[in-house]
């Protein structure tokens, strides 16, 4: 029974499967995970950033609202009655203003604040570069008189300056001391 060749009764060589898809290996699971906290990154950035324009969106036409209402109450009004008027209006932005103060400086008491301390803490917390004394003067007085000078367009654009510089700052939380207050200076994030 032996045969003459042993070999031919061995049987085929078998290849091995082809090497699938699943699972990947290991440095295309990094690579995965890499990618997603990439993504989620991008993601909560840009989140934070549509909200911060969509706040100041908001903030600016709460401004541009109360602007509307001054120059339609104006319209076929007495010098007397526009005066007063325009206080009210000043009125009006002190309060969009402090609305926006409360939205970005939660932690920091300033409700309180009057006079020249609401002032001091506008000039700290956002380009107050168009606020000078007179204007600073009607912010901080005007609004408590019978009888006061108001340029509304000052006022208006003053106020649309602040409440930009403050949404469009890029706040580092990095930069600031450990032992300050929470609330960074514009000028430190130029």
């Amino acid at each position: 029974m032996d045969s003459a060749d042993p070999l031919s009764q061995l049987a085929d060589i078998h290849l091995p499967e082809p090497v699938g898809f699943w699972p990947p290996a290991l440095g295309w699971w990094i690579l995965f995970f890499l990618l997603c906290a990439a993504a989620v990154w991008f993601a909560r950035r840009y989140y934070a950033g549509w909200k911060q324009t969509r706040a100041r969106q908001f903030a600016i036409a709460e401004l541009d609202k109360q602007l509307a209402t001054l120059r339609q109450q104006s319209e076929g009004r007495s010098p007397e009655d526009i005066a007063a008027l325009n206080l009210v209006f000043v009125s009006d932005v002190n309060a969009v203003l402090r609305r926006v103060a409360m939205k970005n400086f939660p932690h920091e008491n300033f409700a309180s604040l009057g006079g020249a301390a609401w002032i001091s803490f506008l000039r700290n917390h956002g380009d107050a570069s168009l606020l000078d004394d007179g204007l600073a003067r009607t912010l901080s007085e005007g609004r408590f008189a019978r009888e006061w000078e108001v340029d509304t367009d000052r006022v208006y654009k003053m106020a649309h300056q602040w409440i930009s510089s403050l949404y469009l700052a890029r706040i580092a939380p990095d930069k600031s001391p450990k032992n300050a207050s929470s609330t960074t200076l514009v000028s430190d994030h130029a």
